[in-house]
């Protein structure tokens, strides 16, 4: 049953993707652009998106258990740190140089081209080696 559950939220998530144009690597540069020939029109994806994930919290604080069992995930840390700052602006220059992220990446890989491609495998060996990264970003920076 979760399996279904996760595929049907996964084809839902995939196709608003596709239709709100976040697969469109032009329309997210454009968007990007604010300078130039800037293009607003993902300022309501993402304000649409917040209103059903607003309505989720509420849900799950009124919640003991997710509605198909296990547990839920613990809270994510709240500071800022040496990782998130680095993880930020990595998120952030590869967003803007590519216009995907990893959401738009997986839907657009069935027909986006060849550049596509090549971002969703340098995605890939980026998750690899983020591991690795993370552990050296966890030591204590030497004193002078």
């Amino acid at each position: 049953m979760r399996a279904l559950f996760a595929f049907i939220a996964g084809g839902l998530f995939g196709s608003g993707l596709f239709i709100s144009g976040m697969t469109d690597t032009a329309k997210v540069q454009g968007w990007l652009d604010v300078f130039g020939a800037w293009d607003p029109t993902l300022a309501f994806v993402m304000g649409g998106a917040m209103i059903p994930m607003a309505i989720a919290w509420i849900i799950r604080s009124r919640r003991d258990t997710p509605v198909l069992g296990g547990t839920f995930p613990p809270p994510a840390p709240r500071e800022i740190d040496r990782k998130l700052i680095i993880g930020s602006i990595m998120f952030g220059a590869g967003w803007g140089l590519a216009g995907l992220c990893p959401g738009p990446s997986l839907a657009s890989l069935s027909y986006g081209g060849i550049e596509h491609w090549v971002f969703f495998v340098a995605m890939l060996g980026g998750m690899l080696v983020a591991p690795r990264l993370s552990i050296r970003l966890d030591r204590p920076v030497p004193a002078e």
